[in-house]
């Protein structure tokens, strides 16, 4: 499932928190300029979408084509804003008029997530249908609705989501990969893992190896960055791009390396300004709240011996590194199994009450480094409210007592405006200066969670210097690690996402990324990275995100290893550079070897994997019980899977186990509407189990989260914890 079903979702005080938010990614391409010229922002960008005409050829996109139009496999390596599409258009057009007599051509193009594959699908329907071909797309948001196999039968052309190909091949719907002539892989570098391309890709290579099976798709991967992987040298660089093309079964690179000076022409690659900000040396409001992560721990303390579960550095209080300690401890206490069977249920449900608690506390240390207090004040008012609302046991009123008790103090240091936070203030300028040079500057803002992103709106909002901007959001599908709430629909992003387009007033768009997310965005002339970062692909895509000319990109950060980061990033990109540079050097028997050795040791390591997954079996009958209060809720016999991935009860008995309560945000996704969330109908516990959606007939169907219980062996007592369904 992986976050794709319909009971990912985590429900605290966050959910309720910020209402409009955003989350963006700079992953895919988006190329709506497709290969025009790419003008200064306050030129074109308020203009409406032209009826589309084909566009000029240049002539670094011919070159990137040309091992793709010689019949290659290829994968295809260049820059954000250098019209990736369109080479993608040029390629499927020759491959449709040169196809052997008595072959009928069908291409696919995958796009990796739902944003993309609508901005690619409507791309070639309008590049393709006017020459008379048939082009259709099928995402998970639309599959329930169509016949795959008919779709597909009948197109030339079919834009998916690769896991509706993966889903279609696995239940017999489609035989083989053969039924196509060509397959584009939109961000191709995701072809590792367990990645749906990594999954299509080992089914393709099986046909391959069967000598009997039939003609091949031609594979095209694009891709703005290959990265490095752990690379620490050119010889693992080219290594690790050998393993990609391995995967993707490439037969030659294509870069632009004849018409260097053509893409400069038309393309434009700001350097990374780094803005450096001292922070205070104190911060009064983070004392107060480590203060009562102190006295939360030395509660759980009290309650159960904890440092026999897990030790860590107050010095920690506000970090990831935190976030992962209360993880791991809240696992571990989940697991804790005692003679006494009650004692049990309420040890672990006090435990929980404490684990989560510190998690807010840390969350708000989070929000305050790099927002204002009263944001960080905000989430933490939100998340109480939701406690009153909930069993609110005594344990739970004596943790509101102590908060409620610094609440005076908390609001007043909200309101000393000798707290602002430095990195705020260099926001400030930064903005500022650029939209007085420019007022037309379009400004793309990124900010590493969603909270984050929701805080940095209202300041901009409240503040004289830049309410002006007036900024927009946009929130995706996607949960953020320790933030999450649910997502816009489709026509919600849309409808921002041509706002920030065509309205002169909107000239700022503040975004999260998710790393293989990707949306159309318009060229931009300032990017700015608020104590943002991410590995060497992430980064090259974001500063690919400043087109327009003297565009600038500014990284504002008081943390010394931001920095670091980014000085790494350069070097890994010089190092991904060169290890293409040599192995486009390499002639293409060499090449050709090399890639069937690492096809061979993949296929062998593969099926020996066959063989000892054969050999496993799941042994001895399972009980699923609450993970807060560790009651029993039902057992694995019960459970069904509906469409791969969404887990289900059968059975009256476990209606009598829990309570619903009204669902915040009630949306259709994937044929399911969400109805009601789930919860543990012990009073004292309530803890969210999943929601009861309506799927087809079915009215009131329970689905259940696996990360909400504890997973009991009936035989031998064995408890487990899991986070995914396996």
């Amino acid at each position: 499932e992986d976050g794709k079903d319909v009971d990912g979702e985590v429900t605290d005080a966050s959910e309720n928190s910020f209402e409009t938010m955003i989350t963006f990614s700079e992953e895919a391409e988006p190329d709506n300029n497709l290969s025009e010229n790419l003008c200064s922002a306050s030129e074109e960008i308020y203009q409406p979408s032209p009826i589309y005409e084909p566009k000029a050829v240049r002539s670094y996109q011919i070159e990137l084509a040309q091992p793709a139009i010689d019949g290659k496999n290829t994968l295809i390596c260049a820059p954000t804003g250098s019209g990736k599409t369109f080479v993608a258009l040029m390629i499927c057009e020759h491959h449709f008029q040169n196809m052997p007599a008595g072959r009928k051509a069908k291409v696919v193009f995958l796009a990796t997530k739902v944003p993309v594959y609508e901005q690619q699908k409507n791309v070639f329907k309008q590049h393709f249908e006017r020459s008379g071909y048939s082009v259709q797309g099928i995402s998970g948001e639309t599959v329930a609705n169509v016949s795959v196999e008919k779709v597909i039968q009948n197109s030339d052309i079919v834009v998916l989501t690769p896991q509706i190909l993966v889903n279609s091949i696995e239940e017999g719907i489609l035989s083989s990969l053969s039924i196509f002539t060509l397959m584009v892989f939109d961000e191709c570098h995701n072809t590792t893992g367990n990645h749906p391309y990594s999954v299509l890709m080992t089914r393709y290579l099986q046909q391959k190896f069967d000598s009997s099976a039939n003609q091949l798709p031609q594979i095209v991967g694009l891709t703005a960055s290959v990265g490095v992987g752990n690379a620490k040298s050119i010889k693992e660089t080219i290594e690790h791009i050998c393993t990609l093309c391995s995967y993707l079964d490439i037969q030659a690179i294509s870069t632009v390396r004849e018409n260097k000076e053509d893409l400069q022409r038309f393309g434009n690659k700001p350097e990374m300004h780094v803005r450096w900000v001292k922070m205070q040396v104190q911060n009064h409001f983070a004392d107060i709240i480590s203060g009562l992560m102190s006295e939360t721990e030395e509660l759980m303390r009290k309650i159960y011996s904890v440092d026999n579960i897990s030790q860590i550095n107050k010095n920690d209080f506000g970090t990831q590194k935190y976030e992962h300690w209360i993880v791991a401890t809240q696992k571990k206490c989940r697991l804790l199994q005692l003679a006494d069977k009650e004692k049990e249920s309420s040890l672990c449900r006090d435990l929980f009450i404490c684990t989560e608690h510190l998690r807010k506390f840390n969350d708000a240390l989070i929000i305050s480094e790099d927002a204002r207090i009263e944001d960080a004040l905000f989430y933490l008012t939100e998340f109480f409210i939701n406690v009153k609302n909930g069993p609110y046991t005594e344990l739970e009123k004596q943790l509101t007592a102590k908060f409620q008790e610094k609440e005076p103090e908390l609001i007043a240091l909200s309101k000393d405006e000798s707290n602002e936070n430095p990195k705020l203030e260099e926001l400030a300028c930064i903005l500022d200066e650029a939209y007085r040079y420019n007022p037309q500057t379009r400004t793309l803002l990124f900010a590493k969670t969603r909270a984050l992103v929701a805080a940095l709106k209202k300041w901009i909002e409240a503040n004289p210097l830049l309410n002006h901007i007036k900024p927009g959001t946009l929130q995706c599908f996607f949960l953020t690690c320790f933030l999450g709430t649910t997502g816009m629909t489709l026509p919600m992003q849309k409808g921002v996402l041509d706002a920030f387009k065509t309205n002169k007033d909107s000239r700022l768009l503040i975004a999260t990324s998710v790393a293989d997310e990707g949306i159309d965005i318009s060229e931009c002339n300032l990017v700015v990275l608020y104590e943002y970062f991410g590995n060497v692909t992430k980064m090259i895509q974001v500063r690919g995100r400043g087109r327009a000319r003297d565009s600038k990109c500014i990284l504002v950060t008081n943390k010394k290893e931001v920095v670091d980061n980014e000085k790494q990033n350069r070097y890994k990109e010089e190092m991904m550079n060169e290890a293409i540079e040599e192995l486009q050097n390499w002639d293409e028997t060499t090449f050709a070897r090399k890639i069937h050795d690492l096809q061979m040791k993949e296929k062998v390591l593969r099926d020996s994997s066959k063989k000892d997954t054969r050999c496993k079996a799941v042994e001895g009958k399972k009980n699923l019980l609450c993970g807060k209060c560790k009651a029993y809720a039902c057992s694995t016999d019960d459970i069904r899977v509906i469409k791969e991935s969404h887990h289900t009860v059968l059975g009256d008995a476990f209606k009598e186990r829990y309570i619903t309560k009204l669902h915040q945000k009630p949306v259709r996704f994937d044929c399911f509407e969400k109805k009601s969330k789930m919860h543990c109908q012990n009073t004292n516990c309530q803890h969210d189990w999943g929601i009861i959606v309506k799927y087809k007939t079915f009215d009131d169907l329970p689905v259940i989260k696996i990360k909400s219980f504890v997973v009991e062996n009936v035989e031998t007592g064995a408890q487990m914890d899991f986070q995914k369904w396996k």
